[in-house]
């Protein structure tokens, strides 16, 4: 029977000190913590205490929370687009727990009055083609190709296209990592 695998999988500490550009030393320079002791929490042949985690964390700009979410969740996660339609605009959709990416089309004239109903969320909407209007209870923006805007999405809110448009929208949850 193969071993179990970790509940926990610290090789996530290699990945991050390759994107820092640090060696073993250096992280334990800046963290305090050991060499040996980061060599085997990277190797999984040592669990790490609650302290080690929080300074490992901070030599990356992390929480200790996000480095264990790191550790103990898949690095890739992987879903199926969902095609959809809201009035004449047309969406396909990916859905994870911590986002929802909409890549949209729209015809001139098109409107969403109500889009669904959000969660906690910040929105972001980023026109790639055309021109949309979006409407906030206090003001209106018009968005042109290559423009953005990110809002708290509970506001009450609608989508106009002003040309033929496609646009991304990305739901991002604000409780939720992964």
């Amino acid at each position: 029977m193969p071993p179990a695998a970790p509940k926990f999988d610290f090789s996530v500490l290699r990945t991050l000190r390759d994107q820092h550009e640090l060696t073993l030393a250096g992280l334990s320079a800046t963290s305090g913590v050991s060499v040996a002791v980061i060599s085997k929490l990277e190797r999984n042949q040592q669990s790490a205490e609650l302290d080690t985690l929080y300074r490992l964390a901070r030599a990356f700009g992390l929480s200790a929370t996000d480095l264990m979410a790191m550790a103990e969740s898949p690095l890739a996660h992987r879903s199926s687009e969902k095609a959809y339609r809201s009035g004449d605009f047309k969406f396909r959709q990916v859905k994870y727990a911590n986002i929802v990416a909409h890549l949209g089309s729209a015809p001139a004239g098109a409107k969403v009055n109500r889009p669904e109903i959000h969660h906690d969320d910040t929105e972001l909407c980023w026109v790639t083609t055309g021109k949309l209007r979006l409407s906030l209870p206090h003001e209106d923006c018009v968005l042109a190709a290559g423009e953005s805007i990110q809002f708290d999405a509970i506001q009450q809110h609608t989508y106009e296209a002003l040309a033929d448009s496609e646009f991304v929208i990305l739901h991002l949850r604000k409780d939720k990592r992964y």
